[in-house]
């Protein structure tokens, strides 16, 4: 997905520098009588349970699904915990009504070790011609301490554009990264806009 990389770029805050890593038990050790922290660190969830994550499976984190709620609708989820439901989600895709209010909806495991600074960029094109491109942070998190345990973030309330002009075809990349410009997952999928769903 090379000719995708130079859309996919995040926006840097200027002035803005990454925090130094630290492991699970630097952060539970760090500065332990200070009691902000400590409701910075219990917010995370750092002081609960052990990491859940196969030793031999380096990723950090893992995207589940990602889904399109729509009001008085089932949702649309787009199956993303494996290669074979990533490999054909360009050819497959959804309809979403012109004028239609949504949102997405990602759910994602957190594993081994703290999450800094997890973003989600997408990039819409029609007919080759890229037509929006956002970028949503979604935050920092404490690994998860159960396989059945998972994160949900929720994006802002979006609408689909209307129009004669609208109706048609789109490609999207999305991708996944972090603060360390580590990128967790990039996928090619692909969505009708129609009168009608």
């Amino acid at each position: 997905m090379p000719d995708h990389e130079d859309d996919l770029a995040a926006t840097k805050t200027e002035g803005f520098k990454v925090g130094e890593k630290k492991t699970l038990e630097e952060y539970q050790e760090l500065d332990k009588n200070d009691e902000s922290l400590n409701r910075w660190k219990a917010s995370l969830g750092l002081n609960t349970g052990t990491p859940i994550g196969d030793p031999n499976d380096p990723r950090k984190c893992i995207i589940k699904s990602l889904a399109l709620e729509v009001p008085d609708r089932a949702d649309v989820v787009i199956d993303l915990s494996s290669e074979a439901a990533l490999a054909d989600l360009k050819n497959q895709p959804f309809t979403i009504k012109e004028g239609a209010q949504f949102r997405i909806k990602v759910v994602f495991q957190v594993h081994h070790e703290v999450l800094s600074g997890l973003k989600y960029l997408q990039v819409v094109k029609r007919k080759g011609i890229r037509v929006s491109k956002d970028q949503e942070m979604l935050g920092s998190y404490a690994p998860n301490t159960t396989d059945k345990q998972t994160y949900e973030k929720k994006f802002n309330e979006e609408e689909a554009p209307s129009g004669m002009m609208a109706r048609g075809h789109y490609n999207a990349v999305s991708k996944f990264l972090d603060d360390d410009e580590h990128t967790h997952l990039q996928f090619e999928w692909s969505f009708d806009i129609a009168k009608n769903w």
